[in-house]
């Protein structure tokens, strides 16, 4: 047989309306930039079908394994993640080959008021330790509630009236076309987003150095070398991707700025740094910065979440 179908590369992603939407776009741009034609794979992960929350899960690679599988057992030739969703202890058979430009990084608020509008008492969703703890230090006297479910079953709880509102990532409400549901998007220094959102991790086997090279077209520098550091300070910090660390990095391509901060479950107690260095030099920047924040007790307060 020949024809289009043949050479067509086979992608894998979650099987979500936000991940077959964002994983289409990565598939769309790799072949306006090589001709390759592009299938869709959808494949059902861990974390899909659990209904535990993430803390429970242990967060890290719950959306992630059975992707990777999939490239080992070469059902498909490469794979498309939220970065967010990445472990970040390397696996040596897998390449990390691209990391796209990233989107808006931010948290944002689905409600029908602003984030200060809320009345006291006023219910808010969200799946994300990281987020509850920072959420807390700006309005201690809302109520935050554990949720799961893709983005829509979010939104639909704040339609319904269950919920006063939903916290979710600004880059996946405008993946699924919702932006106008957004009430609020908080800025960085408001609530620190997970390290690596609204980018996306494409990885194919470390053994396909063809594919490798051609899935390159899709990497952005500058995303890769913030995203780096952010990771770093969760790898340093040793830390999964359901742990209250968030951290952000931006740059003009030669120094990043960095900034992290590990939050108690209570809101009470944080411990927030920021430097800079050179974008060569992202992961060293990352571990330093953690270690600094180590010293300053950011290790009591990870352990504190743990228990």
């Amino acid at each position: 047989m020949s024809g289009v179908a043949e050479t067509a590369l086979r992608m894998g992603t979650r099987k979500s309306v936000m991940a077959t939407t964002q994983s289409g776009r990565v598939g769309d741009r790799l072949t306006a930039r090589t001709g390759r034609a592009v299938q869709l794979v959808g494949v059902t992960t861990f974390g899909d079908v659990s209904r535990a929350h993430l803390t429970q899960l242990g967060g890290t690679g719950v959306f992630v394994s059975e992707l990777r599988n999939k490239l080992i057992e070469g059902e498909i030739d490469f794979a498309v993640h939220s970065l967010k969703d990445l472990p970040t202890t390397p696996d040596e058979r897998i390449a990390l080959a691209a990391i796209t430009l990233r989107d808006d990084p931010r948290d944002a608020l689905v409600s029908n008021v602003k984030f200060a509008d809320l009345p006291a008492g006023a219910r808010i969703g969200t799946g994300s330790p990281r987020r509850v703890s920072q959420l807390r230090m700006l309005r201690p006297d809302l109520e935050y509630v554990p949720i799961r479910g893709n983005g829509d079953t979010r939104i639909g709880k704040v339609t319904s009236g269950e919920l006063d509102g939903v916290v979710m990532a600004a880059a996946g409400l405008g993946r699924l076309g919702r932006d106008a549901d957004i009430s609020q998007v908080f800025e960085v220094d408001e609530v620190l987003p997970a390290p690596g959102q609204g980018a996306l991790a494409v990885e194919c086997l470390e053994s396909r150095t063809d594919l490798i090279e051609l899935l390159k077209v899709l990497d952005d520098p500058r995303t890769r070398a913030a995203v780096t550091a952010e990771r770093s300070v969760l790898a340093a910090l040793e830390a999964g991707c359901s742990a209250p660390v968030g951290a952000f990095a931006s740059g003009d391509g030669h120094i990043l700025n960095l900034t992290a901060a590990v939050v108690a479950v209570d809101g009470l107690r944080s411990v927030r740094k920021s430097a800079s260095g050179p974008s060569s030099a992202a992961m060293e920047l990352g571990r330093d910065l953690a270690t600094a924040m180590i010293a300053e007790g950011a290790g009591t307060l990870m352990g504190e979440q743990a228990h």
